[in-house]
């Protein structure tokens, strides 16, 4: 490796992105478009959802039990029906996800100390959201049972306490806020896709403009070549990831508990492994417009659906499961959930540094062979 010559093809490189500021731009302004739209737009957290409401008893009884939902800050009551056409036309609308029908003889029933069936009528179209929105719905009943209880105690006399006395504690993200956990993720789709498609130009541009030939006639080697085309575009990632951090603190407020040095170590790697696998498409393809499209094909879509960043892995098939096995945005997103919500040292996540790096030499060591092959 001679310093001087990679040295040259560095500033070289350097010099093209300054005088491409259409692809400058593009580095810069994608990853805050798309931490904008991602971070604001996508969040699994649900709240203020939309409850008809059939009130039959029309009794102070049945007002309380509404009220529990009224007051709970995951419900809005949209409306009040008279009829099931009227709940069924609602939902039709999507204006309302889920309808409550309290029974004529609600108030009779409780005050009894029988059992009160209430219906609840649910949209299921989205199944997700209905799965998380009847768990609130338990939850409402529940603090609506034991205040009935509460209160028949207090009538009867005090009661022996409960035997099971559960407190409940989240570490780590305390507000079970879902951006606390986009955000790390979505860092690692950014510098992936920033990665690959900046670097899936770099080898290409030089064949479709003639270059090639003239790099190739010099005494430069595949590796130096390859080595200084990354080093400045690595620079811009390292920027790039700077300005996902600052928007993630200042913006969303998502909280940096672990070590900043190890995050920039890590993401060096992570970079450099991304990198040197857009090097390998651009060698491959010599096309730039193919080897953008492939590029989004390889980086995006896996980066996105198998890295664990929106789907938990444990729940794909098997076969899937050891696919993501192959793809490095698995274990930087591990590796950023840990350093930001758990602040764990490097301790905890050598494996997965370790198998970031085997994954970065390699896609290196194959981009410099098949550099060889095609220009041999």
């Amino acid at each position: 490796m001679n310093l001087k010559r990679l040295k040259a093809i560095t500033l070289k490189e350097f010099l093209h992105i300054g005088r491409d500021r259409r692809s400058l731009m593009l580095a810069i302004a994608l990853p805050v478009f798309m931490v904008f739209i991602f971070g604001f737009a996508l969040t699994l957290d649900i709240d203020r959802v939309r409850l008809a409401v059939w009130d039959q008893d029309h009794s102070r009884t049945s007002r309380d039990f509404i009220r529990e939902f009224e007051n709970s800050r995951y419900f809005r009551i949209a409306g009040y029906s008279g009829n099931y056409a009227g709940i069924q036309k609602e939902i039709d609308k999507n204006n309302v996800l889920m309808a409550l029908v309290i029974p004529r003889d609600f108030s009779k029933l409780i005050l009894s100390g029988a059992k009160t069936p209430v219906q609840l009528i649910v949209d299921g179209s989205d199944s997700n959201t209905a799965t998380i929105a009847l768990g609130y719905v338990s939850g409402v009943c529940r603090n609506y049972n034991l205040g009935l209880v509460k209160a028949s105690f207090s009538r009867e006399g005090p009661a022996d306490p409960a035997p099971v006395d559960l407190r409940a504690r989240v570490w780590f993200n305390p507000d079970l806020k879902s951006r606390n956990f986009i955000i790390p993720g979505l860092i690692a789709v950014i510098m992936m896709i920033i990665a690959g498609l900046l670097t899936s130009l770099t080898v290409a541009r030089e064949w479709e403009k003639g270059t090639m030939e003239q790099l190739i006639s010099t005494p430069v080697r595949s590796g130096e070549l390859i080595l200084g085309k990354l080093i400045p575009y690595l620079a811009i990632g390292l920027c790039d990831l700077l300005i996902v951090m600052v928007m993630g603190q200042f913006v969303f407020s998502v909280p940096l508990r672990g070590s900043l040095v190890l995050l920039f170590a890590v993401s060096c790697i992570f970079l450099f492994g991304a990198m040197s696998l857009g090097i390998l498409l651009s060698v491959i393809t010599k096309n730039q417009m193919l080897a953008c499209q492939v590029a989004i094909i390889v980086t995006f879509l896996p980066a996105f659906i198998l890295s664990g960043f929106m789907y938990p892995i444990s729940n794909m098939p098997k076969v899937i499961q050891a696919v993501t096995y192959l793809l490095p945005a698995r274990y930087y997103i591990y590796i950023l959930k840990g350093i930001y919500l758990k602040g764990v040292s490097w301790q905890v996540l050598w494996l997965q540094i370790v198998l970031l790096s085997a994954f970065a030499a390699a896609m290196f060591i194959l981009a410099n062979k098949k550099f060889r092959k095609r220009t041999a």
